[in-house]
Protein backbone atom coordinates (compact mmCIF):
# COMPACT_ATOMS: atom_id res chain seq x y z
CA UNK A 1 0.00 0.00 0.00
CA UNK A 2 2.87 2.38 0.64
CA UNK A 3 4.00 1.89 -2.79
CA UNK A 4 0.10 3.72 -4.47
CA UNK A 5 0.51 6.50 -1.43
CA UNK A 6 3.52 7.48 -3.04
CA UNK A 7 2.33 7.44 -6.77
CA UNK A 8 -1.19 8.08 -6.45
CA UNK A 9 -1.69 11.99 -5.60
CA UNK A 10 -5.40 12.40 -7.14
CA UNK A 11 -7.04 15.32 -7.73
CA UNK A 12 -5.16 18.50 -7.20
CA UNK A 13 -6.94 19.97 -9.91
CA UNK A 14 -4.48 21.27 -12.22
CA UNK A 15 -2.26 22.42 -9.32
CA UNK A 16 -4.12 25.74 -9.27
CA UNK A 17 -7.25 24.61 -6.50
CA UNK A 18 -9.32 21.70 -7.58
CA UNK A 19 -12.38 21.46 -5.63
CA UNK A 20 -13.89 18.07 -6.39
CA UNK A 21 -17.87 17.94 -5.95
CA UNK A 22 -18.27 21.49 -6.24
CA UNK A 23 -19.93 22.81 -9.09
CA UNK A 24 -20.39 26.30 -10.69
CA UNK A 25 -23.42 28.30 -9.85
CA UNK A 26 -22.71 29.24 -13.77
CA UNK A 27 -24.32 26.65 -15.14
CA UNK A 28 -23.87 27.86 -18.85
CA UNK A 29 -20.15 27.96 -18.56
CA UNK A 30 -19.29 24.22 -17.21
CA UNK A 31 -17.86 22.34 -20.31
CA UNK A 32 -20.23 19.30 -21.92
CA UNK A 33 -17.93 16.39 -20.35
CA UNK A 34 -15.83 14.63 -23.36
CA UNK A 35 -17.78 10.94 -24.28
CA UNK A 36 -20.08 11.49 -21.63
CA UNK A 37 -23.07 9.35 -22.77
CA UNK A 38 -21.48 6.24 -23.31
CA UNK A 39 -21.75 3.17 -21.41
CA UNK A 40 -19.10 1.83 -19.71
CA UNK A 41 -18.41 -1.99 -18.60
CA UNK A 42 -14.58 -3.27 -17.61
CA UNK A 43 -15.21 -6.96 -15.42
CA UNK A 44 -17.80 -6.52 -12.52
CA UNK A 45 -17.45 -2.53 -12.37
CA UNK A 46 -20.72 -1.41 -14.88
CA UNK A 47 -21.68 2.21 -14.95
CA UNK A 48 -24.90 3.30 -16.70
CA UNK A 49 -25.26 6.14 -19.12
CA UNK A 50 -26.04 8.60 -16.57
CA UNK A 51 -23.66 7.57 -14.18
CA UNK A 52 -20.81 7.62 -17.16
CA UNK A 53 -21.98 11.16 -17.50
CA UNK A 54 -22.19 12.52 -13.84
CA UNK A 55 -18.52 10.67 -13.57
CA UNK A 56 -17.40 12.46 -16.54
CA UNK A 57 -18.51 15.43 -15.71
CA UNK A 58 -16.38 14.98 -11.85
CA UNK A 59 -13.63 13.38 -13.09
CA UNK A 60 -13.26 16.18 -16.23
CA UNK A 61 -13.78 19.49 -13.92
CA UNK A 62 -11.43 18.14 -10.79
CA UNK A 63 -9.04 15.94 -11.70
CA UNK A 64 -8.00 15.57 -15.36
CA UNK A 65 -5.95 19.02 -14.80
CA UNK A 66 -3.12 16.56 -12.57
CA UNK A 67 -3.86 13.17 -14.16
CA UNK A 68 -4.99 13.89 -17.83
CA UNK A 69 -8.14 13.95 -19.88
CA UNK A 70 -7.35 10.43 -21.39
CA UNK A 71 -5.98 9.42 -17.75
CA UNK A 72 -2.17 8.59 -18.81
CA UNK A 73 -0.85 10.58 -16.09
CA UNK A 74 1.20 13.95 -15.77
CA UNK A 75 1.60 15.90 -12.69
CA UNK A 76 -0.39 13.08 -10.83
CA UNK A 77 -0.18 9.12 -12.06
CA UNK A 78 -1.45 7.42 -14.53
CA UNK A 79 -5.33 6.48 -13.80
CA UNK A 80 -6.08 3.50 -16.40
CA UNK A 81 -7.50 0.75 -15.04
CA UNK A 82 -4.63 -1.44 -16.30
CA UNK A 83 -1.71 0.18 -15.05
CA UNK A 84 -3.05 1.04 -11.80
CA UNK A 85 -7.12 1.82 -10.63
CA UNK A 86 -7.85 -2.00 -10.53
CA UNK A 87 -5.49 -2.75 -8.38
CA UNK A 88 -5.98 -0.47 -6.01
CA UNK A 89 -9.82 -1.36 -6.11
CA UNK A 90 -12.91 0.83 -5.45
CA UNK A 91 -11.92 0.77 -1.43
CA UNK A 92 -8.45 2.01 -1.70
CA UNK A 93 -9.24 4.53 -5.05
CA UNK A 94 -12.16 5.74 -1.99
CA UNK A 95 -9.58 5.75 0.76
CA UNK A 96 -7.05 8.01 -1.21
CA UNK A 97 -9.80 10.58 -1.87
CA UNK A 98 -11.20 10.62 1.71
CA UNK A 99 -7.19 11.26 3.44
CA UNK A 100 -5.49 12.78 1.00
CA UNK A 101 -1.36 11.70 0.84
CA UNK A 102 1.73 13.37 1.81
CA UNK A 103 3.00 14.20 -1.40
CA UNK A 104 0.15 16.61 -2.07
CA UNK A 105 -3.52 15.16 -2.51
CA UNK A 106 -5.58 17.19 -0.46
CA UNK A 107 -8.15 15.17 1.78
CA UNK A 108 -10.96 16.08 -0.33
CA UNK A 109 -13.57 13.08 1.78
CA UNK A 110 -12.59 14.86 4.90
CA UNK A 111 -13.26 17.87 4.03
CA UNK A 112 -16.62 17.42 3.25
CA UNK A 113 -15.96 18.59 -0.11
CA UNK A 114 -16.58 15.03 -1.65
CA UNK A 115 -19.56 12.82 -0.47
CA UNK A 116 -19.04 8.98 0.33
CA UNK A 117 -21.62 8.80 -3.03
CA UNK A 118 -19.21 11.05 -5.13
CA UNK A 119 -16.15 9.04 -3.89
CA UNK A 120 -17.71 5.69 -4.78
CA UNK A 121 -18.90 6.77 -8.43
CA UNK A 122 -15.12 8.11 -9.03
CA UNK A 123 -13.81 5.21 -7.77
CA UNK A 124 -15.95 2.99 -10.19
CA UNK A 125 -15.22 5.71 -13.17
CA UNK A 126 -11.64 5.26 -12.84
CA UNK A 127 -11.84 1.42 -12.94
CA UNK A 128 -13.06 1.88 -16.57
CA UNK A 129 -11.86 2.82 -20.16
CA UNK A 130 -11.82 6.96 -20.14
CA UNK A 131 -14.18 8.68 -22.72
CA UNK A 132 -12.49 9.72 -26.36
CA UNK A 133 -11.27 13.55 -26.72
CA UNK A 134 -13.81 15.38 -29.31
CA UNK A 135 -12.62 17.46 -31.47
CA UNK A 136 -13.03 21.29 -31.11
CA UNK A 137 -12.68 23.00 -34.17
CA UNK A 138 -11.96 27.01 -35.15
CA UNK A 139 -15.69 26.68 -36.84
CA UNK A 140 -16.60 25.81 -33.14
CA UNK A 141 -14.85 28.83 -31.76
CA UNK A 142 -16.37 31.34 -33.88
CA UNK A 143 -19.81 29.83 -33.32
CA UNK A 144 -18.88 30.78 -29.88
CA UNK A 145 -17.17 34.19 -29.89
CA UNK A 146 -19.01 36.78 -28.90
CA UNK A 147 -18.34 41.07 -28.65
CA UNK A 148 -20.50 42.48 -26.08
CA UNK A 149 -19.07 46.16 -26.71
CA UNK A 150 -17.45 46.52 -30.31
CA UNK A 151 -14.26 48.72 -30.02
CA UNK A 152 -15.37 52.01 -31.57
CA UNK A 153 -17.84 52.20 -28.30
CA UNK A 154 -15.68 51.67 -25.69
CA UNK A 155 -14.42 54.56 -23.92
CA UNK A 156 -11.08 56.74 -24.99
CA UNK A 157 -9.66 57.31 -21.80
CA UNK A 158 -10.50 56.29 -18.21
CA UNK A 159 -14.22 56.78 -17.64
CA UNK A 160 -13.41 57.04 -13.25
CA UNK A 161 -10.67 58.72 -11.72
CA UNK A 162 -9.61 55.58 -10.12
CA UNK A 163 -5.94 54.37 -9.82
CA UNK A 164 -7.14 52.06 -12.12
CA UNK A 165 -3.35 50.67 -12.22
CA UNK A 166 -3.87 49.54 -8.76
CA UNK A 167 -7.15 46.92 -9.93
CA UNK A 168 -6.87 44.00 -8.57
CA UNK A 169 -8.85 40.86 -10.31
CA UNK A 170 -9.88 38.65 -8.10
CA UNK A 171 -10.73 34.80 -9.24
CA UNK A 172 -14.20 34.18 -7.73
CA UNK A 173 -13.51 30.43 -8.77
CA UNK A 174 -16.72 28.19 -8.26
CA UNK A 175 -19.10 31.22 -9.12
CA UNK A 176 -17.43 31.46 -13.00
CA UNK A 177 -16.40 35.16 -11.79
CA UNK A 178 -13.79 37.65 -11.12
CA UNK A 179 -14.23 40.85 -9.18
CA UNK A 180 -12.36 43.74 -9.79
CA UNK A 181 -11.40 45.73 -6.68
CA UNK A 182 -9.74 49.21 -6.19
CA UNK A 183 -6.54 48.59 -4.26
CA UNK A 184 -6.64 51.69 -3.39
CA UNK A 185 -9.91 51.83 -0.78
CA UNK A 186 -10.43 48.29 -0.89
CA UNK A 187 -14.17 48.44 -2.86
CA UNK A 188 -15.55 46.13 -4.97
CA UNK A 189 -16.35 48.24 -8.39
CA UNK A 190 -17.92 45.38 -10.29
CA UNK A 191 -18.29 41.81 -10.54
CA UNK A 192 -17.74 40.23 -14.20
CA UNK A 193 -19.26 37.17 -15.56
CA UNK A 194 -16.87 34.96 -16.82
CA UNK A 195 -16.10 31.05 -17.39
CA UNK A 196 -15.90 28.46 -14.96
CA UNK A 197 -13.72 27.99 -12.81
CA UNK A 198 -11.37 30.70 -13.99
CA UNK A 199 -7.26 29.49 -13.47
CA UNK A 200 -5.79 33.28 -14.12
CA UNK A 201 -5.87 36.38 -15.60
CA UNK A 202 -3.26 38.17 -18.00
CA UNK A 203 -2.98 42.04 -18.33
CA UNK A 204 -2.91 43.70 -21.55
CA UNK A 205 0.68 45.31 -22.08
CA UNK A 206 -0.93 49.28 -21.69
CA UNK A 207 -2.89 47.33 -18.29
CA UNK A 208 -6.39 48.44 -19.39
CA UNK A 209 -7.81 45.09 -20.03
CA UNK A 210 -7.83 41.90 -18.51
CA UNK A 211 -7.92 38.22 -19.80
CA UNK A 212 -9.46 35.32 -18.06
CA UNK A 213 -8.82 32.21 -19.03
CA UNK A 214 -11.86 29.50 -17.17
CA UNK A 215 -11.60 25.72 -17.04
CA UNK A 216 -14.13 25.41 -19.38
CA UNK A 217 -11.88 27.06 -22.22
CA UNK A 218 -13.51 30.33 -22.45
CA UNK A 219 -11.43 33.34 -22.67
CA UNK A 220 -12.78 36.77 -21.71
CA UNK A 221 -12.26 40.69 -22.33
CA UNK A 222 -13.03 42.92 -19.04
CA UNK A 223 -12.18 46.18 -20.05
CA UNK A 224 -10.32 48.03 -16.95
CA UNK A 225 -11.32 51.59 -17.94
CA UNK A 226 -15.18 51.38 -17.91
CA UNK A 227 -16.68 52.97 -15.02
CA UNK A 228 -17.83 49.68 -14.00
CA UNK A 229 -15.57 47.37 -15.85
CA UNK A 230 -17.05 44.51 -17.98
CA UNK A 231 -16.53 42.22 -20.04
CA UNK A 232 -16.64 43.61 -23.40
CA UNK A 233 -15.43 39.74 -25.76
CA UNK A 234 -15.66 36.21 -25.28
CA UNK A 235 -14.75 32.90 -26.95
CA UNK A 236 -14.07 29.78 -25.70
CA UNK A 237 -11.02 28.31 -27.52
CA UNK A 238 -11.13 24.67 -26.08
CA UNK A 239 -13.21 22.32 -24.03
CA UNK A 240 -10.60 22.82 -21.21
CA UNK A 241 -7.37 25.35 -20.80
CA UNK A 242 -5.23 26.83 -18.15
CA UNK A 243 -3.05 29.62 -20.18
CA UNK A 244 -3.70 33.36 -21.37
CA UNK A 245 -1.00 35.57 -22.46
CA UNK A 246 -0.96 38.93 -24.95
CA UNK A 247 1.65 40.44 -27.13
CA UNK A 248 3.80 42.55 -25.20
CA UNK A 249 6.56 43.09 -27.36
CA UNK A 250 6.67 46.78 -28.40
CA UNK A 251 8.32 46.55 -31.71
CA UNK A 252 10.27 49.52 -33.57
CA UNK A 253 6.74 51.12 -34.53
CA UNK A 254 4.45 49.82 -31.54
CA UNK A 255 3.20 47.50 -33.44
CA UNK A 256 2.36 44.25 -32.17
CA UNK A 257 1.40 45.91 -28.44
CA UNK A 258 -1.86 44.39 -27.61
CA UNK A 259 -2.69 43.15 -31.25
CA UNK A 260 -2.91 39.64 -30.38
CA UNK A 261 -3.81 37.17 -27.23
CA UNK A 262 -2.95 33.63 -27.24
CA UNK A 263 -4.98 30.94 -24.88
CA UNK A 264 -3.61 26.92 -24.48
CA UNK A 265 -5.77 24.50 -24.76
CA UNK A 266 -5.68 21.23 -22.86
CA UNK A 267 -8.62 19.96 -24.47
CA UNK A 268 -7.97 19.66 -27.32
CA UNK A 269 -3.94 20.18 -26.73
CA UNK A 270 -4.03 23.16 -29.01
CA UNK A 271 -3.06 26.85 -29.06
CA UNK A 272 -5.57 29.48 -30.55
CA UNK A 273 -4.31 33.24 -31.53
CA UNK A 274 -7.09 35.61 -31.46
CA UNK A 275 -7.11 39.41 -31.93
CA UNK A 276 -6.55 40.89 -28.73
CA UNK A 277 -9.14 43.30 -29.03
CA UNK A 278 -12.00 41.47 -30.35
CA UNK A 279 -11.01 38.15 -29.15
CA UNK A 280 -11.47 36.69 -32.94
CA UNK A 281 -9.85 33.57 -33.36
CA UNK A 282 -7.35 33.63 -36.13
CA UNK A 283 -5.17 30.03 -35.70
CA UNK A 284 -5.36 26.90 -34.40
CA UNK A 285 -2.07 24.84 -33.74
CA UNK A 286 -2.06 21.50 -32.60
CA UNK A 287 0.39 20.52 -30.09
CA UNK A 288 0.13 17.25 -30.38
CA UNK A 289 3.66 15.63 -30.80
CA UNK A 290 6.78 13.95 -29.99
CA UNK A 291 7.65 13.49 -26.43
CA UNK A 292 11.76 14.95 -25.44
CA UNK A 293 13.35 12.37 -23.65
CA UNK A 294 11.50 8.63 -25.99
CA UNK A 295 10.38 10.34 -28.70
CA UNK A 296 6.64 8.48 -28.20
CA UNK A 297 4.10 10.78 -29.70
CA UNK A 298 1.45 12.16 -27.89
CA UNK A 299 -1.86 12.69 -28.77
CA UNK A 300 -2.73 14.53 -25.10
CA UNK A 301 -0.14 17.31 -25.29
CA UNK A 302 -1.85 20.22 -23.07
CA UNK A 303 -0.49 23.40 -23.09
CA UNK A 304 0.60 24.35 -19.68
CA UNK A 305 2.02 27.71 -18.70
CA UNK A 306 2.23 30.72 -21.35
CA UNK A 307 4.35 33.76 -20.88
CA UNK A 308 5.08 36.95 -22.73
CA UNK A 309 8.63 38.24 -24.43
CA UNK A 310 9.24 42.23 -23.77
CA UNK A 311 12.18 41.87 -26.06
CA UNK A 312 10.87 39.48 -29.07
CA UNK A 313 7.61 38.66 -30.50
CA UNK A 314 7.44 35.77 -29.24
CA UNK A 315 5.49 33.57 -26.45
CA UNK A 316 6.88 30.66 -24.75
CA UNK A 317 4.71 27.94 -25.08
CA UNK A 318 5.11 24.96 -22.43
CA UNK A 319 3.52 21.70 -23.90
CA UNK A 320 3.66 19.48 -20.76
CA UNK A 321 2.92 15.99 -21.94
CA UNK A 322 6.10 16.10 -24.46
CA UNK A 323 8.35 18.51 -21.97
CA UNK A 324 8.62 20.55 -25.11
CA UNK A 325 9.46 24.27 -24.62
CA UNK A 326 7.93 26.22 -27.58
CA UNK A 327 8.88 29.59 -28.70
CA UNK A 328 5.69 31.05 -31.07
CA UNK A 329 6.74 33.95 -32.95
CA UNK A 330 3.67 35.99 -33.80
CA UNK A 331 4.88 38.11 -36.50
CA UNK A 332 2.87 35.82 -39.37
CA UNK A 333 0.15 34.38 -37.55
CA UNK A 334 -1.35 32.90 -40.02
CA UNK A 335 2.00 30.54 -40.30
CA UNK A 336 3.43 31.31 -36.77
CA UNK A 337 7.09 30.23 -36.85
CA UNK A 338 8.02 27.35 -33.62
CA UNK A 339 11.31 26.97 -32.66
CA UNK A 340 10.50 23.75 -29.93
CA UNK A 341 13.15 22.84 -27.44
CA UNK A 342 13.43 19.85 -25.93
CA UNK A 343 13.55 19.81 -22.19
CA UNK A 344 11.87 17.45 -19.37
CA UNK A 345 8.73 16.18 -18.53
CA UNK A 346 6.33 17.16 -16.95
CA UNK A 347 6.03 20.95 -17.81
CA UNK A 348 4.04 23.17 -15.60
CA UNK A 349 4.15 26.81 -14.00
CA UNK A 350 6.99 29.23 -14.21
CA UNK A 351 7.80 32.95 -14.99
CA UNK A 352 10.69 34.82 -15.71
CA UNK A 353 13.90 35.29 -13.97
CA UNK A 354 14.66 39.49 -13.60
CA UNK A 355 16.39 39.99 -16.63
CA UNK A 356 13.58 38.63 -18.91
CA UNK A 357 16.25 36.70 -21.22
CA UNK A 358 15.86 33.51 -19.35
CA UNK A 359 12.30 31.57 -18.83
CA UNK A 360 11.93 29.37 -15.36
CA UNK A 361 9.24 26.36 -15.33
CA UNK A 362 8.60 23.25 -13.46
CA UNK A 363 9.32 19.75 -14.84
CA UNK A 364 7.24 18.67 -11.82
CA UNK A 365 7.39 15.03 -12.57
CA UNK A 366 10.34 14.93 -12.78
CA UNK A 367 11.31 17.18 -10.02
CA UNK A 368 13.68 19.62 -11.69
CA UNK A 369 13.17 23.13 -12.96
CA UNK A 370 13.98 24.08 -16.67
CA UNK A 371 15.89 27.23 -17.63
CA UNK A 372 15.14 28.19 -21.26
CA UNK A 373 17.69 31.08 -23.17
CA UNK A 374 14.54 33.02 -24.35
CA UNK A 375 16.56 35.42 -26.23
CA UNK A 376 18.84 33.01 -27.63
CA UNK A 377 16.17 30.33 -28.29
CA UNK A 378 17.83 27.05 -26.26
CA UNK A 379 17.99 25.27 -23.11
CA UNK A 380 20.35 27.08 -20.66
CA UNK A 381 20.48 24.08 -17.73
CA UNK A 382 18.14 21.51 -16.19
CA UNK A 383 18.09 21.74 -12.30
CA UNK A 384 17.87 19.13 -9.41
CA UNK A 385 15.46 20.62 -6.96
CA UNK A 386 12.94 19.01 -4.29
CA UNK A 387 9.61 16.97 -5.15
CA UNK A 388 6.93 18.36 -7.76
CA UNK A 389 8.43 22.21 -7.98
CA UNK A 390 5.50 24.33 -8.25
CA UNK A 391 7.06 28.12 -8.53
CA UNK A 392 3.30 29.38 -10.01
CA UNK A 393 5.15 32.56 -11.91
CA UNK A 394 8.06 32.29 -8.49
CA UNK A 395 9.53 34.92 -7.41
CA UNK A 396 12.67 37.00 -8.22
CA UNK A 397 14.56 38.28 -5.15
CA UNK A 398 17.19 40.48 -4.71
CA UNK A 399 19.84 39.50 -2.20
CA UNK A 400 22.99 41.39 -1.16
CA UNK A 401 25.25 38.29 -0.98
CA UNK A 402 24.14 35.74 -3.87
CA UNK A 403 23.04 38.54 -6.17
CA UNK A 404 19.66 38.11 -7.94
CA UNK A 405 18.10 35.08 -7.15
CA UNK A 406 14.72 33.33 -8.51
CA UNK A 407 12.51 31.13 -5.97
CA UNK A 408 10.19 28.22 -6.52
CA UNK A 409 7.99 26.54 -3.46
CA UNK A 410 7.05 22.28 -3.95
CA UNK A 411 4.28 20.05 -3.87
CA UNK A 412 5.82 17.39 -2.46
CA UNK A 413 7.98 18.33 0.47
CA UNK A 414 9.42 21.14 2.68
CA UNK A 415 11.90 23.36 0.42
CA UNK A 416 11.87 26.69 -0.78
CA UNK A 417 14.64 26.85 -3.26
CA UNK A 418 16.79 30.00 -3.79
CA UNK A 419 18.15 29.68 -7.54
CA UNK A 420 21.06 31.71 -8.37
CA UNK A 421 20.17 33.32 -12.03
CA UNK A 422 22.81 36.54 -12.13
CA UNK A 423 25.59 35.71 -14.60
CA UNK A 424 28.95 34.53 -13.16
CA UNK A 425 30.46 31.11 -11.51
CA UNK A 426 27.38 30.53 -9.43
CA UNK A 427 24.64 30.91 -12.14
CA UNK A 428 21.95 28.51 -11.85
CA UNK A 429 23.01 26.89 -8.43
CA UNK A 430 21.05 26.00 -5.54
CA UNK A 431 21.83 28.97 -3.16
CA UNK A 432 19.73 27.84 -0.09
CA UNK A 433 17.06 24.86 0.18
CA UNK A 434 14.79 26.72 3.19
CA UNK A 435 12.58 24.48 5.31
CA UNK A 436 9.35 26.32 6.48
CA UNK A 437 8.35 25.36 10.21
CA UNK A 438 5.88 22.45 10.10
CA UNK A 439 6.38 19.11 8.24
CA UNK A 440 5.29 18.44 4.64
CA UNK A 441 5.16 20.43 1.19
CA UNK A 442 1.76 21.74 0.02
CA UNK A 443 3.10 25.31 -1.37
CA UNK A 444 1.52 26.56 -3.96
CA UNK A 445 2.80 30.06 -4.22
CA UNK A 446 5.93 32.09 -3.08
CA UNK A 447 5.95 36.56 -4.34
CA UNK A 448 8.07 39.08 -3.48
CA UNK A 449 8.30 42.93 -4.91
CA UNK A 450 11.59 44.75 -5.55
CA UNK A 451 10.22 47.19 -3.05
CA UNK A 452 10.24 44.57 -0.46
CA UNK A 453 12.29 42.81 1.86
CA UNK A 454 10.48 40.05 2.41
CA UNK A 455 9.15 37.00 0.39
CA UNK A 456 5.69 35.63 1.18
CA UNK A 457 4.56 31.81 1.15
CA UNK A 458 1.77 29.33 1.20
CA UNK A 459 1.10 26.13 2.31
CA UNK A 460 -2.43 25.52 1.24
CA UNK A 461 -2.01 21.82 0.01
CA UNK A 462 -0.50 20.70 3.13
CA UNK A 463 -2.32 17.89 4.82
CA UNK A 464 -2.64 19.63 8.30
CA UNK A 465 -5.14 22.17 8.85
CA UNK A 466 -3.12 24.55 11.00
CA UNK A 467 -0.37 24.69 7.60
CA UNK A 468 -3.21 25.58 5.60
CA UNK A 469 -3.97 28.34 6.87
CA UNK A 470 -0.61 30.00 7.58
CA UNK A 471 1.23 32.00 5.75
CA UNK A 472 5.19 32.19 6.35
CA UNK A 473 7.00 35.46 5.99
CA UNK A 474 11.40 34.99 4.61
CA UNK A 475 13.76 37.81 4.81
CA UNK A 476 15.29 38.66 1.65
CA UNK A 477 18.62 38.79 2.97
CA UNK A 478 19.25 36.22 5.64
CA UNK A 479 16.46 33.62 3.16
CA UNK A 480 15.10 32.27 7.12
CA UNK A 481 11.48 32.69 8.00
CA UNK A 482 11.19 35.31 10.02
CA UNK A 483 7.33 35.11 10.91
CA UNK A 484 4.36 32.63 10.54
CA UNK A 485 0.68 34.06 10.14
CA UNK A 486 -1.93 32.16 10.66
CA UNK A 487 -5.52 33.24 9.71
CA UNK A 488 -8.46 34.62 11.68
CA UNK A 489 -10.18 32.05 13.40
CA UNK A 490 -13.84 33.34 11.97
CA UNK A 491 -12.59 32.57 7.82
CA UNK A 492 -12.24 28.27 8.05
CA UNK A 493 -10.76 28.23 4.40
CA UNK A 494 -7.49 27.49 2.76
CA UNK A 495 -5.05 30.65 3.06
CA UNK A 496 -3.59 30.49 -0.66
CA UNK A 497 -2.09 32.98 -3.39
CA UNK A 498 -0.70 35.99 -2.11
CA UNK A 499 -0.06 39.55 -4.47
CA UNK A 500 1.35 42.65 -4.34
CA UNK A 501 -0.04 46.19 -4.76
CA UNK A 502 1.47 48.44 -7.29
CA UNK A 503 3.61 49.92 -4.21
CA UNK A 504 5.26 46.86 -2.92
CA UNK A 505 3.84 47.54 0.88
CA UNK A 506 0.68 45.40 0.99
CA UNK A 507 0.59 41.96 0.43
CA UNK A 508 -3.02 40.80 -0.44
CA UNK A 509 -4.34 36.49 0.48
CA UNK A 510 -7.02 34.56 -0.43
CA UNK A 511 -9.27 32.71 2.36
CA UNK A 512 -10.72 30.05 -0.12
CA UNK A 513 -13.21 28.47 1.87
CA UNK A 514 -16.85 26.78 1.01
CA UNK A 515 -19.00 27.88 -1.71
CA UNK A 516 -21.61 27.89 0.74
CA UNK A 517 -20.54 29.79 3.35
CA UNK A 518 -19.45 32.92 2.11
CA UNK A 519 -18.72 33.99 5.44
CA UNK A 520 -15.80 31.51 5.74
CA UNK A 521 -13.92 33.34 3.00
CA UNK A 522 -12.05 36.29 2.65
CA UNK A 523 -9.87 38.72 1.13
CA UNK A 524 -6.87 39.86 3.58
CA UNK A 525 -4.40 42.64 2.94
CA UNK A 526 -1.08 42.40 5.06
CA UNK A 527 1.18 45.22 5.57
CA UNK A 528 4.38 44.17 4.10
CA UNK A 529 6.39 45.69 6.46
CA UNK A 530 4.78 45.55 10.06
CA UNK A 531 3.29 41.90 8.59
CA UNK A 532 0.29 43.29 10.41
CA UNK A 533 -3.22 42.42 8.85
CA UNK A 534 -4.54 45.59 8.01
CA UNK A 535 -8.10 44.97 5.67
CA UNK A 536 -10.50 42.60 5.34
CA UNK A 537 -12.60 42.40 2.35
CA UNK A 538 -15.50 40.13 2.81
CA UNK A 539 -19.18 39.99 2.11
CA UNK A 540 -21.97 37.91 0.10
CA UNK A 541 -20.53 38.40 -3.30
CA UNK A 542 -16.47 36.75 -1.61
CA UNK A 543 -17.25 33.36 -2.90
CA UNK A 544 -13.97 30.51 -2.99
CA UNK A 545 -11.26 33.86 -3.83
CA UNK A 546 -8.25 31.90 -5.24
CA UNK A 547 -5.97 34.34 -7.69
CA UNK A 548 -5.27 37.86 -7.34
CA UNK A 549 -3.46 39.99 -9.58
CA UNK A 550 -2.38 43.36 -9.64
CA UNK A 551 -2.66 45.00 -13.10
CA UNK A 552 0.65 47.02 -12.61
CA UNK A 553 2.81 43.80 -11.20
CA UNK A 554 1.02 41.76 -14.08
CA UNK A 555 1.72 43.81 -16.73
CA UNK A 556 5.05 44.48 -16.01
CA UNK A 557 5.48 40.28 -14.73
CA UNK A 558 6.49 41.73 -11.34
CA UNK A 559 7.01 38.89 -9.14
Amino acid sequence: MKHYLILVTACIAALFFTRCGQKSSNVENTPEPPGATEKAVSDEITLTDAEMERASGIYFNTCAGCHGTTRKGATGPSLLPDARTKLLTTAGLKAFMMNGTPGGMPDWGKQGILNDEEMDLLARFLQVPPPPIPEYTLDNMKASWKVLVPVEDRPTKPEHDRNWQNFFGVILRDAGQVAIIDGDTKEMISIAETGFAVHILRSSASGRYFYSIGRDGKVTLIDNWMAKPSVVAECKGSFDARSVDVSKYKGPKGDFIDKYVIMGGYTPSHFVIMDALTLEPLTVVSTSGEACDNGEYLEEARVAAIVASHKDPLWVVNVKETGMVWLVDYTNVANPEITKIKTARYLHDGGWDNTGQYFLVAANASNKMVVVDVTNKKLETIIETGIKPHPGRGANVNNKEHGNLYVTGHLGENKITFIATAKGDNQWNIVKNLELPGAGGGNLFVKTHPKSNHLWADRALNNEVSLQRSIFVVDNQTLETIKTIEVPQKYQGRAVHLEYNKAGDEVWVSVWGKMDKPAENAILVYDDKTMELKNEITGDWVITPTGKFNVFNTMHDIY
